[in-house]
Protein backbone atom coordinates (compact mmCIF):
# COMPACT_ATOMS: atom_id res chain seq x y z
CA UNK A 1 0.00 0.00 0.00
CA UNK A 2 1.11 3.56 -0.73
CA UNK A 3 -0.24 6.54 1.20
CA UNK A 4 -0.86 9.73 -0.77
CA UNK A 5 -1.43 13.29 0.36
CA UNK A 6 -2.71 15.01 -2.79
CA UNK A 7 -2.99 18.80 -2.82
CA UNK A 8 -4.41 21.24 -5.33
CA UNK A 9 -2.18 24.24 -6.07
CA UNK A 10 -2.77 27.63 -4.43
CA UNK A 11 -5.05 30.26 -5.91
CA UNK A 12 -4.23 32.15 -9.11
CA UNK A 13 -5.77 35.29 -10.56
CA UNK A 14 -7.35 33.12 -13.24
CA UNK A 15 -9.10 31.05 -10.57
CA UNK A 16 -10.60 34.27 -9.29
CA UNK A 17 -11.56 35.34 -12.84
CA UNK A 18 -13.09 31.94 -13.70
CA UNK A 19 -10.75 31.41 -16.64
CA UNK A 20 -9.84 28.02 -18.09
CA UNK A 21 -6.19 27.59 -17.08
CA UNK A 22 -5.53 24.15 -18.48
CA UNK A 23 -1.83 23.83 -19.26
CA UNK A 24 -1.08 27.55 -19.54
CA UNK A 25 1.62 28.31 -16.97
CA UNK A 26 -0.20 30.73 -14.66
CA UNK A 27 1.54 31.89 -11.43
CA UNK A 28 0.10 31.96 -7.94
CA UNK A 29 -1.39 35.23 -6.74
CA UNK A 30 -0.81 36.71 -3.26
CA UNK A 31 -3.67 34.72 -1.76
CA UNK A 32 -2.29 31.53 -3.29
CA UNK A 33 1.09 32.15 -1.72
CA UNK A 34 -0.58 32.75 1.65
CA UNK A 35 -2.50 29.50 1.25
CA UNK A 36 0.75 27.65 0.54
CA UNK A 37 2.37 29.20 3.61
CA UNK A 38 -0.53 28.02 5.76
CA UNK A 39 -0.26 24.57 4.21
CA UNK A 40 3.44 24.48 5.11
CA UNK A 41 2.47 24.71 8.78
CA UNK A 42 0.19 21.69 8.38
CA UNK A 43 2.74 19.62 6.47
CA UNK A 44 5.40 20.40 9.07
CA UNK A 45 3.36 18.13 11.38
CA UNK A 46 3.48 15.26 8.85
CA UNK A 47 6.14 12.71 7.98
CA UNK A 48 6.49 11.74 4.33
CA UNK A 49 9.03 10.08 2.08
CA UNK A 50 8.79 11.99 -1.21
CA UNK A 51 7.27 15.08 -2.84
CA UNK A 52 6.04 15.16 -6.43
CA UNK A 53 4.56 18.15 -8.28
CA UNK A 54 3.09 18.99 -11.64
CA UNK A 55 5.68 20.91 -13.62
CA UNK A 56 3.29 23.86 -14.09
CA UNK A 57 4.46 26.71 -11.87
CA UNK A 58 1.24 27.11 -9.87
CA UNK A 59 1.72 23.57 -8.57
CA UNK A 60 5.50 23.68 -8.39
CA UNK A 61 5.54 27.01 -6.51
CA UNK A 62 2.96 25.67 -4.06
CA UNK A 63 5.24 22.68 -3.48
CA UNK A 64 8.30 24.90 -3.07
CA UNK A 65 6.53 27.00 -0.43
CA UNK A 66 4.66 24.23 1.39
CA UNK A 67 7.36 21.55 1.36
CA UNK A 68 10.48 23.71 1.66
CA UNK A 69 13.55 21.68 2.52
CA UNK A 70 12.34 18.56 0.72
CA UNK A 71 13.52 17.39 -2.69
CA UNK A 72 10.69 17.91 -5.19
CA UNK A 73 10.28 15.86 -8.36
CA UNK A 74 8.49 17.61 -11.25
CA UNK A 75 6.19 15.31 -13.22
CA UNK A 76 4.22 16.46 -16.31
CA UNK A 77 1.78 13.55 -15.92
CA UNK A 78 0.24 15.49 -13.01
CA UNK A 79 -0.61 18.52 -15.19
CA UNK A 80 -4.15 19.86 -15.53
CA UNK A 81 -6.37 18.71 -18.38
CA UNK A 82 -5.65 20.44 -21.71
CA UNK A 83 -8.58 22.57 -22.93
CA UNK A 84 -7.37 23.53 -26.39
CA UNK A 85 -8.77 26.79 -27.78
CA UNK A 86 -10.64 27.56 -24.55
CA UNK A 87 -7.50 27.97 -22.44
CA UNK A 88 -7.15 31.49 -21.08
CA UNK A 89 -10.81 32.36 -21.67
CA UNK A 90 -13.63 32.94 -19.18
CA UNK A 91 -17.21 31.74 -19.68
CA UNK A 92 -18.69 35.01 -21.08
CA UNK A 93 -15.89 35.23 -23.66
CA UNK A 94 -16.34 31.58 -24.67
CA UNK A 95 -20.09 32.04 -25.03
CA UNK A 96 -19.48 35.02 -27.31
CA UNK A 97 -16.67 33.55 -29.42
CA UNK A 98 -17.34 29.81 -29.31
CA UNK A 99 -21.02 29.21 -28.47
CA UNK A 100 -21.10 25.74 -30.03
CA UNK A 101 -18.00 24.62 -28.16
CA UNK A 102 -19.46 25.94 -24.91
CA UNK A 103 -22.71 24.06 -25.49
CA UNK A 104 -20.77 20.86 -26.17
CA UNK A 105 -18.58 21.41 -23.10
CA UNK A 106 -21.65 21.68 -20.87
CA UNK A 107 -22.79 18.20 -21.98
CA UNK A 108 -19.84 16.79 -20.00
CA UNK A 109 -19.19 14.11 -22.60
CA UNK A 110 -16.21 12.03 -21.41
CA UNK A 111 -15.02 11.39 -24.98
CA UNK A 112 -15.17 14.97 -26.25
CA UNK A 113 -11.82 16.71 -26.83
CA UNK A 114 -11.85 20.44 -27.52
CA UNK A 115 -10.15 21.56 -30.74
CA UNK A 116 -6.69 23.04 -30.62
CA UNK A 117 -5.04 20.27 -28.63
CA UNK A 118 -7.76 19.61 -26.06
CA UNK A 119 -7.81 16.39 -24.04
CA UNK A 120 -10.95 14.35 -23.47
CA UNK A 121 -11.90 13.50 -19.90
CA UNK A 122 -11.37 9.82 -20.68
CA UNK A 123 -7.84 10.42 -21.96
CA UNK A 124 -7.14 12.71 -19.00
CA UNK A 125 -8.47 10.10 -16.56
CA UNK A 126 -6.16 7.48 -18.08
CA UNK A 127 -3.19 9.83 -17.75
CA UNK A 128 -3.89 10.60 -14.09
CA UNK A 129 -4.40 6.93 -13.21
CA UNK A 130 -1.15 6.08 -14.96
CA UNK A 131 0.55 8.79 -12.87
CA UNK A 132 -0.81 7.54 -9.57
CA UNK A 133 -0.15 3.89 -10.40
CA UNK A 134 3.43 4.69 -11.39
CA UNK A 135 3.91 6.63 -8.17
CA UNK A 136 2.44 3.85 -6.05
CA UNK A 137 4.75 1.26 -7.57
CA UNK A 138 7.81 3.46 -7.18
CA UNK A 139 7.04 4.31 -3.55
CA UNK A 140 5.32 1.14 -2.38
CA UNK A 141 4.88 1.20 1.39
CA UNK A 142 5.77 4.90 1.60
CA UNK A 143 3.90 8.19 2.03
CA UNK A 144 4.08 10.69 -0.84
CA UNK A 145 2.83 14.28 -1.14
CA UNK A 146 1.59 15.26 -4.61
CA UNK A 147 0.92 18.85 -5.72
CA UNK A 148 -1.41 18.91 -8.69
CA UNK A 149 -4.59 20.50 -10.10
CA UNK A 150 -8.34 20.46 -9.57
CA UNK A 151 -9.04 18.35 -12.63
CA UNK A 152 -6.53 15.69 -11.60
CA UNK A 153 -8.13 15.49 -8.17
CA UNK A 154 -11.55 15.12 -9.78
CA UNK A 155 -10.19 12.14 -11.73
CA UNK A 156 -8.86 10.56 -8.52
CA UNK A 157 -12.23 11.12 -6.83
CA UNK A 158 -14.09 9.45 -9.67
CA UNK A 159 -11.64 6.53 -9.72
CA UNK A 160 -11.94 5.94 -5.98
CA UNK A 161 -15.74 6.28 -6.00
CA UNK A 162 -16.13 4.30 -9.23
CA UNK A 163 -18.09 7.30 -10.51
CA UNK A 164 -18.86 7.84 -14.22
CA UNK A 165 -16.53 10.01 -16.25
CA UNK A 166 -19.40 11.79 -17.95
CA UNK A 167 -21.19 14.44 -15.92
CA UNK A 168 -20.10 17.49 -13.93
CA UNK A 169 -17.75 17.50 -10.97
CA UNK A 170 -19.52 16.59 -7.71
CA UNK A 171 -16.72 16.93 -5.14
CA UNK A 172 -15.27 19.99 -3.42
CA UNK A 173 -11.64 20.73 -4.38
CA UNK A 174 -10.37 23.81 -2.55
CA UNK A 175 -7.02 25.39 -3.36
CA UNK A 176 -4.36 23.80 -1.10
CA UNK A 177 -6.94 21.46 0.40
CA UNK A 178 -5.49 18.26 1.85
CA UNK A 179 -6.76 14.98 0.38
CA UNK A 180 -5.58 11.69 1.83
CA UNK A 181 -5.76 8.56 -0.30
CA UNK A 182 -4.36 5.04 -0.34
CA UNK A 183 -3.28 3.03 -3.35
CA UNK A 184 -3.93 -0.51 -2.16
CA UNK A 185 -2.12 -3.67 -3.12
CA UNK A 186 -5.16 -4.85 -5.11
CA UNK A 187 -4.55 -1.92 -7.52
CA UNK A 188 -7.47 0.19 -6.26
CA UNK A 189 -7.67 3.68 -4.84
CA UNK A 190 -9.28 4.54 -1.50
CA UNK A 191 -10.20 7.98 -0.13
CA UNK A 192 -9.31 8.39 3.54
CA UNK A 193 -10.01 12.13 3.88
CA UNK A 194 -11.10 14.73 1.36
CA UNK A 195 -10.92 18.54 1.07
CA UNK A 196 -9.46 19.33 4.49
CA UNK A 197 -8.98 23.10 4.36
CA UNK A 198 -8.95 23.93 8.08
CA UNK A 199 -5.59 25.69 7.65
CA UNK A 200 -7.21 28.33 5.42
CA UNK A 201 -9.48 29.79 8.10
CA UNK A 202 -9.50 33.59 7.90
CA UNK A 203 -8.23 33.80 4.31
CA UNK A 204 -10.51 35.11 1.51
CA UNK A 205 -13.33 32.80 0.50
CA UNK A 206 -12.44 30.73 -2.52
CA UNK A 207 -14.15 31.23 -5.90
CA UNK A 208 -16.65 28.50 -6.75
CA UNK A 209 -15.96 27.34 -10.30
CA UNK A 210 -17.79 24.01 -9.98
CA UNK A 211 -21.02 25.06 -11.74
CA UNK A 212 -19.06 26.27 -14.78
CA UNK A 213 -16.68 23.34 -14.88
CA UNK A 214 -13.77 25.79 -15.16
CA UNK A 215 -10.39 24.42 -13.96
Amino acid sequence: MTELIVVRHGETDWNRQHRFQGQIDVPLNAVGRSQAARLAQRLAEESFDAVVASDLQRARTTADLAAAGHAITSEPLWREQAFGVLEGLDAPTIIERHPQLWAHWLRHDADYALPGGGESVRAFHQRVLHAVRQLALQYRGARVVVFTHGGALDMLWRAARNAPLSGPRTCDIPNTGINRLRWRDDDTLEIVQWADAAHLEGLPEQPDTTPLGVR
